[in-house]
């Protein structure tokens, strides 16, 4: 018997001190609801889920940053509604001047308002912001914008690229009728006297005198007698000898009822004469001096191109270049807007589309106009990106690109509908169009930009709910399990103090020896 060394009580108390520290840790997991409190309690657990909590807390702010990007998205869109909904206005007004029941006066009224809203649509691109940054009017720094051309209500095909715009027509032939900014145009029989005219008059309705100067052609055949020729509205019928008074003529004698300026009727098609012997080009500028619907051909593609060159000059910084013309391969000169003469390469009237003169057997058939496109300097494009990942790739920003949407990028700046005949009002309908598909086609983008990101963000969410879970596995205390071995710990714990107890009172027995 010893009391130096009390192993029973060494040993309990070593086992005491076993039990108290499951205790204390039973007791901080169930306290903490944890049951990784510090790295020693599960270093490869805490590892794991310090990642999963980096990445839970990234995404849970991804998800916020993509709602604040639908936020801006709607935003933006919401401003372009109104913006769709003054153009839808300004395209009414637009039509409303275009009616030829509209005074100088009434146009200038409508002018008024187109005005306002346009300078309305600046407004809305200039101040529209969602957190300090502006959406609608671009960004830092100017870039040149191509305006889109157009026909200008002209019967023909339009094709454009990113700099240039060709317009395509039919050649015109003399006895042609072609309408120009509301006004139906023939163009008449030019040549250098009388016998001149009538002779190309003839040979554009499909027959010819019966002369022997007259050359062969298989598109021009002989009047025979019997058939009816109309001059000037009164019918001819076509016999041996010329009878005025039975209003019968012989084909070499038409010349005598038939003069300048005479309109000639065959076979279902009608040419007019010029009023002028030396052809009108000359001295008038390729307009009848007595009627100002007939034109030359020349005269007609100055026209045409003017009218193409002003409609699409609308939204452009500055009037766009004369357009060059080609009749086949060859050029037509068509004057400047400011001038009123156009020429024709010396070539070219005798190649007309219904008929062939001399050793000229393939006559071009098309007259094409090539202008370069106007521009107009805009503000660049406004670009950022919303990143809606826990990682830096760059697979997980997602761009919002807006453009400029002042009117000078819509091409509509200093839109004009107050002219006196309407052609500018008819002509800035195409332009409002243009600008309408415009502001169509970036809140289309936005659009497609909103419901992705709200799948990003269902898709987020989802992403976090599950390694919340997941997390939650590694870290969370099970308290049910837990509570079990607090309850054992705690009965080892009162049973280790018991026997401790009972080991300190067996050296006692030393002292009945001592006794």
């Amino acid at each position: 018997m010893v009391v130096q060394h009390n192993m029973q009580a060494s040993n309990a108390s070593r086992m005491l001190g076993i039990t108290s520290g499951q205790q204390a840790k039973s007791t901080e997991k169930l306290a903490s609801g944890y049951k990784i409190n510090r790295a020693a309690d599960d270093a490869a657990g805490l590892s794991i889920s310090e990642k999963m909590r980096k990445q839970i807390r990234g995404l849970d702010q991804a998800s916020t940053n993509a709602s604040d990007g639908v936020s801006a998205v709607q935003t933006a869109e919401g401003a372009l509604t109104e913006v769709h909904s003054m153009l839808q206005r300004m395209n009414e007004l637009a039509v409303q001047a275009a009616n030829g029941t509209n005074s100088e006066s009434d146009r200038s009224s409508i002018q008024d308002e187109i005005n306002q809203l346009t300078t309305e649509i600046d407004r809305v691109a200039e101040t529209t912001k969602f957190n300090e940054t502006y959406l609608l009017k671009g960004d830092y720094g100017k870039k040149t914008i191509k305006i889109a051309a157009h026909d200008a209500g002209l019967a023909g095909t339009l094709t454009q690229n990113t700099t240039k715009a060709t317009f395509t027509m039919d050649a015109l032939a003399m006895g042609d009728t072609y309408t120009i900014g509301g006004t139906k145009y023939t163009i008449g029989v030019e040549g250098n006297n009388q016998a001149d005219q009538l002779k190309n008059a003839l040979k554009v309705l499909g027959t010819k005198a019966q002369d022997s100067d007259e050359t062969t052609d298989t598109n021009i055949k002989t009047l025979s007698v019997g058939e009816v020729v109309k001059i000037d509205g009164k019918s001819f019928t076509i016999a041996n000898t010329t009878n005025a008074d039975t209003s019968e003529v012989k084909a070499t004698q038409l010349g005598l009822f038939a003069s300048m300026g005479s309109t000639i009727e065959y076979n279902g098609k009608t040419v007019k004469l010029f009023n002028t012997a030396t052809g009108p080009a000359a001295d008038k500028g390729g307009v009848d001096e007595k009627d100002a619907t007939l034109i030359t051909a020349a005269k007609a593609y100055q026209l045409i191109a003017n009218e193409l060159r002003s409609a699409s000059s609308i939204g452009a910084d500055k009037v766009i270049n004369p357009a060059n013309a080609k009749f086949g391969t060859q050029d037509i000169t068509v004057s400047d807007a400011t001038t009123s003469t156009g020429t024709v390469d010396a070539k070219l009237p005798s190649q007309v589309k219904n008929y062939t003169i001399g050793t000229t057997t393939t006559p071009a058939t098309k007259v094409s106009f090539t202008l370069t496109k106007g521009e107009a300097e805009v503000q660049n494009d406004l670009t950022f990106n919303l990143h809606v990942g826990s990682d830096a790739d760059m697979t997980n920003k997602i761009g919002v690109t807006i453009t400029d949407m002042s009117s000078a990028s819509l091409g509509i700046q200093g839109l004009n509908v107050a002219d006196a005949t309407g052609k500018a009002a008819t002509y800035a309908i195409d332009a409002i169009a243009d600008a309408v598909a415009k502001v169509s086609a970036q809140r289309s983008s936005l659009g497609a930009i909103q419901n992705r990101l709200e799948h990003t963000i269902a898709n987020v969410d989802n992403v976090v709910e599950n390694t919340n879970a997941s997390e939650s596995r590694i870290r969370d205390t099970d308290m049910a399990e837990e509570m079990v071995n607090y309850s054992k710990n705690n009965i080892l714990q009162q049973a280790g103090q018991a026997m401790l107890a009972q080991a300190n009172q067996a050296t006692q027995g030393v002292l009945s020896i001592l006794g």
